[in-house]
């Protein structure tokens, strides 16, 4: 399987090219059915349209067409992280501090390894964070394996509204 690190290094200067923030790279899945996740956004709406993901997708696979990255078939998909999107920048912590968020670690803090809560403050590499079985806990960066916000009424509020432009010219096989 492809190194995620020498990925995202290779596909993250070609995203900022183009004008947007690398979010997450993903490789998942198997045989016929594996998949290589881009989510970026645009630094101003945390967002992409249909068109932005239409660019990367073209940038990245004349990238690959020329590289080759992944020796096994796959499948490109790029996307915007949605509203309840995944964490995975420390700046995301602080950015939708004080907002739900699910968060998994790789080793045990305070005898779990799961929490589920509110975001707090980011000191140096450490997230505060109020769960709502234990209380306060922080949770070093190092250590977090997966985090997500829990989409909320309040994040809904915060969020600015998805564009659906373009949304009518997708064709689909039917």
């Amino acid at each position: 399987m492809a190194d995620i690190a020498a990925l995202t290094a290779l596909i993250e200067p070609e995203v900022k090219a183009l004008g947007f923030d690398l979010v997450r790279v993903k490789l998942f899945g198997q045989g016929d059915e594996r998949t290589l996740q881009i989510m970026a956004e645009r630094r101003e709406t945390r967002q992409l349209v249909i068109d932005d993901c239409m660019t990367i997708s073209r940038r990245l696979s004349d990238l690959f067409d020329e590289v080759d990255p992944i020796e096994e078939a796959y499948r490109l998909e790029v996307s915007s992280p949605g509203i309840d999107r995944p964490l995975t920048r420390l700046h995301d912590f602080v950015e939708w501090g004080g907002f739900e968020a699910r968060i998994t670690v790789t080793e045990p803090i305070d005898n779990r390894k799961t929490f589920k809560g509110v975001l707090g403050t980011v000191e140096g590499e450490d997230i505060a964070f109020k769960d709502t079985k234990v209380g306060n806990v922080v949770i070093p960066f190092a250590l977090i394996d997966t985090a997500k916000l829990v989409l909320t009424d309040a994040l809904i509020n915060a969020t600015m509204p998805l564009s659906a432009e373009g949304a009518d010219d997708i064709e689909t096989e039917g």
